[in-house]
């Protein structure tokens, strides 16, 4: 069983001289109670997908089903299993913290005290500033104020729109623990983020770019299946490495990696990691640090890209 099929989806805006392809032939599964990662950069097709999933928006061709409901036939259905996070804050400014979740508590005809239990991990965090309206909040408590009335009417599938981006390092943690509990209570998640260590908390991802899907699989196996030897190196500016290496012989792939460049070979048994060592010596580089490392979820992403 399934609690999302989308079958290729598409999606394009615009006039018939100017068109966009924002999703193109998109197919996924997701199964119940899982955290399943839309993950990739702006104009990847996330938000588009999100739209159509979440019925506010027809497709062009394709079709999706949620918990067994056709996304354009029975939209009245799935808008009442749903919640729905937008990546940019939506709630209502002048209302407080308690007014917003009664609101939309009585948009599906319940009550705060009747789904309780359900927010209550979170709403407690911002109930001793109930009375504070939505406008003055931070970002982490407008957050939590966000994710507490999708909650509300206690949905069965969960969509979050990118939903930390803008927040703080420490509330982002804060906010994938929660999404780690609510994992526990059954409710399925599709998450969209532009963030890869984000993608590592997921139990399955889709790696995507202009509107297409790269790839699908666990955020390890994605990691596992990189094919090449990877090096970091670090040697002075990174524009000068970077340069360099770009006409390295055995170079496949190079590029910035924070404060470290990080190049891809052909993996062979015998290469030896001081071929990299002496040619950037040669190029007048300095102070060379050179590693074999792990590729990571973000390595796996720009090799799909590269192809």
């Amino acid at each position: 069983m399934k609690s999302i099929t989308v079958q290729n989806l598409t999606k394009t805006y615009g006039k018939k001289n100017d068109k966009v392809l924002a999703v193109d032939d998109v197919s996924f599964e997701v199964k119940p109670g899982e955290i399943f990662g839309l993950i990739g950069p702006d104009g990847a097709g996330k938000t588009s997908i999100f739209r159509m999933l979440t019925t506010v928006l027809l497709p062009d061709s394709g079709s999706a089903t949620i918990e067994n409901l056709d996304m354009v036939k029975d939209y009245k259905e799935i808008r009442k299993i749903l919640g729905y996070m937008p990546g940019r804050f939506s709630l209502y400014q002048d209302l407080t913290i308690e007014e917003n979740l009664e609101f939309f508590a009585s948009v599906f005809n319940t009550t705060i005290a009747e789904n309780y239990d359900l927010i209550k991990d979170i709403y407690i965090q911002i109930e001793p500033f109930k009375n504070r309206r939505a406008g003055k909040l931070s970002g982490g408590m407008k957050q939590k104020l966000a994710l507490s009335c999708a909650l509300i009417h206690k949905p069965k599938v969960l969509f979050l729109d990118e939903p930390t981006t803008g927040v703080d390092p420490v509330s982002r943690k804060e906010f994938w623990e929660m999404l780690q509990r609510l994992k526990l209570q059954g409710i399925t998640m599709v998450v969209a983020t532009p963030y890869m260590d984000e993608a590592a908390l997921c139990d399955r991802i889709a790696l995507m770019n202009h509107g297409k899907i790269l790839s699908i699989d666990t955020p390890e196996n994605v990691s596992n299946s990189f094919p090449d030897l990877l090096f970091e190196v670090k040697a002075g500016r990174t524009s000068t490495v970077l340069g360099a290496l770009e006409n390295f012989d055995q170079k496949k792939n190079v590029y910035a990696y924070g404060e470290f460049v990080h190049l891809t070979i052909d993996k062979e048994d015998d290469f030896d990691p001081s071929i990299i060592k002496d040619y950037l010596q040669k190029e007048g580089c300095e102070n060379i640090e050179i590693y074999p490392v792990t590729a990571s979820i973000e390595d796996s992403f720009i090799r799909l890209l590269s192809h």
